[in-house]
This record gives C-alpha cells, structure tokens and sequence, in this order.
C-alpha cells in the first residue's frame, strides 16, 4: 500500500562528495583534509589509533593538516558525545577524521556535527555500510537505541584502505555481506510503497539500480573475498565485497529505503543472545523472514540458504546466538517488536504479528 504523500513528491538523492578504495588507500587522507582546512581532528579507539595514527599524520603533514587526536571510549552515549565535544571544542577543527568500525565512526560523525565541520571517514572493517551515510546512531547507557542523528550531508570522503580490511576478522565481512544482502529486497519493497527514503523523498531508479548490483555482487564474489581474508591479502573479489558492503549498501539505504529485515532488528535485539550479535547477522536473518513474507519460491529459497551456509551465514534463531530453541514466547516478543519500526510501513501489505510470527515459525523449522 501506497505510504508516499503524493505521487509527485521529489526524488532525492544523496551520497558522500569521494569514496576512495584500495589498499593503501590512507595516503589519500591527507590531500582530502587539506581541501578544508589546516586543522583536522582524529577521532577512534586506542586499538584504532594505534592502527592509523601513523599513517594518517604522515599522509596530513605533507599536505600541511595537523592532526590531533581524540581518544573514544567505545561506546556512543549521550555522556560520551558531551564528553569528546567538551575536548574537541578547546582545540582547531576544521575537519573531523572518524576512524573504526561502526561505533567509532559515529562517534567522530556525532562530534563533527556539534562542531559544524565536515567528516571524512576511514572505516578499518566492513562489517557496515555506516562510513558513507549521513546518520549515526546513539545508545543508553544500557546500549539500548535512543535515538537516530543526522548531519547535514553525508561525509566529505570515505577512505577505504582494503590492506586493512583484509587483516580483519572473517566474521566482520561475513556481517557486512548480511547488512548489505538486503538491500536489493527492501529497497524494493519501499520503493513499490512509495515510502520515503533517509532524505524525506522517494527513492531514484538508480536506487533500485544500485541495489540489484548489490546482490549480483555478493552472490558472485563472497566466497572469493572471504578466501582473500584467509590470506590476509586483497584481491578483486575482496574489493568487490567491500565495495558492496560499504559504498552500493550504505547508497542503497539512504537513497532507496528499508523494509522488514532491518525492521526484525527491532525484536532480536531483545532476545537473549541475538541481542548481542553484529548488526549485519542480525540484517541477513531478517531478510530471510522477509523473503518468506514475500512468498518467494521455493528454488529461491534453497538456493539462498545454499549460499547462507556456505559462507556462514545464521539460518536459524541459535545460529545468530540464540541459547536454545525459540519458544513461543521468544517468536511473539521478535514479531511484537519488529512491528513497532517505522520500516514496517515499506512493504506490499500490511502485516500483523501473525503473519511475522508465521514466517518466523516456518524458517525456524526448515531444515539446516
């Protein structure tokens, strides 16, 4: 059913000004910083800066950018925000460099908007596509999601060196191939709805276009990549992947909207043990539930779960971390749950907690 306002709003469409890839790629930090000013602040972990500090300042100082950095703790609270905004208000900014993963690089997002400065930032993983996005999220001290921000634009570059990528863990790709195999299914469903994407307006056909180069993608170079991980060496499959996971899938998202498998993420992060599993897990066992709730075929669906177990990916509710069989119980709390996210509206019907308790029950019973 129809969600936009009117079939002439405006499509909008929006993304980072540079995305630059490759290994080495941190050399480009310097001549893009220095596109906006002398002063420029490093925000990561102690493990990250330790990671980049070096090579980030020995691509700046050349390029004459001082860097400076400023220590995040790890966790993106209210207090935190106050915290690294009270330090790096005393110091000159022109540019915030956000380094990490996903929650050190909303920190340096979080502090480049109260500063009113633009963000460039270098992801060391690709377990998300939140380097090339607009948004950042922030927690409670409990890490419960309190509210979703947004900067005014998204960053000014995301610099992605692929030689450390491919030193990362195999399970932070494997969830930003779960984060970014969504994509092409939600972002059609929301298209189809005519609900709005993270700028306000209705998705783009290149939305759509973006999406499905997403998936052929995954489905094409995923076993490669993670055999290039194994080597700690990059390779054309291990590009294609984090192309795919952090550039076509944080497009995608913004650009083209979301639907049930992000929508699931709402009732598994209550679940004992799902609660505390990656993001991009959590994304790639909702899309199955919205794949059931699409009725795709049955050829389809043996092929997806060929492809999930091959490379790793949860099939059921105790692979994602559930600690026992789902009860009852556990299935009416996921579909309560998942029914309250806003991206339940971006679908071809209106759902109860029936319906997503069903899907739920029938994939929990298909065989591993």
């Amino acid at each position: 059913m129809p969600t936009g306002s009117h079939p002439a709003a405006r499509r909008i469409f929006g993304a980072p000004l540079r995305y630059i890839q490759g290994p080495g790629a941190l050399s480009e930090t310097g001549p893009m910083a220095a596109a906006l000013g002398p002063h420029a602040l490093l925000v990561g972990d102690a493990f990250v800066l330790d990671m980049v500090g070096s090579a980030v300042t020995g691509s700046c100082l050349p390029a004459g950018v001082q860097v400076t950095p400023l220590l995040f703790a790890g966790e993106i609270t209210p207090a935190e925000i106050e915290r690294l905004v009270a330090a790096a208000r005393v110091l000159p900014a022109d540019v915030v460099i956000a380094a990490g993963g996903g929650k050190g690089i909303d920190a340096g997002k979080a502090v480049a908007h109260h500063l009113r400065v633009p963000v460039i930032t270098l992801p060391t993983i690709a377990s998300n596509d939140a380097p090339t996005s607009k948004i950042y999220v922030v927690y409670d001290e409990q890490h419960r999601l309190l509210k979703v921000e947004h900067m005014p634009c998204n960053p000014h570059a995301v610099i992605v060196d692929t030689a450390l990528i491919a030193r990362a863990p195999r399970k932070l790709l494997l969830a930003g191939i779960g984060d970014a195999i969504s994509k092409k299914f939600e972002v059609a469903q929301c298209h189809a709805a005519q609900g709005p994407n993270i700028f306000g307006g209705l998705g783009t056909r290149a939305a759509l276009a973006l999406a499905d180069l997403c998936f052929e993608t995954l489905l094409a170079h995923a076993d490669g990549a993670l055999a290039a991980l194994e080597r700690q060496s990059p390779d054309d499959s291990l590009e294609a992947i984090v192309e795919a996971s952090v550039l076509l899938s944080g497009l995608c998202f913004e650009n083209g909207g979301l639907s049930i498998a992000h929508s699931m993420t709402r009732g598994l992060s209550a679940l004992p043990g799902t609660a505390n599993e990656l993001h991009g897990l959590q994304v790639a066992y909702g899309t199955m539930v919205q794949w059931h709730l699409e009725n795709r075929p049955p050829s389809f669906m043996a092929d997806m779960r060929v492809f999930y177990r091959r490379i790793g990916l949860p099939l059921n509710l105790q692979q994602l971390g559930l600690p026992r069989a789902p009860t009852d119980v556990d299935i009416d709390t996921l579909a309560t749950l998942t029914l309250t996210a806003p991206h339940m509206r971006n679908f071809d019907r209106v759902l109860t907690a029936q319906n997503l308790a069903q899907a739920i029950q029938a994939l929990e019973a298909a065989p591993l």
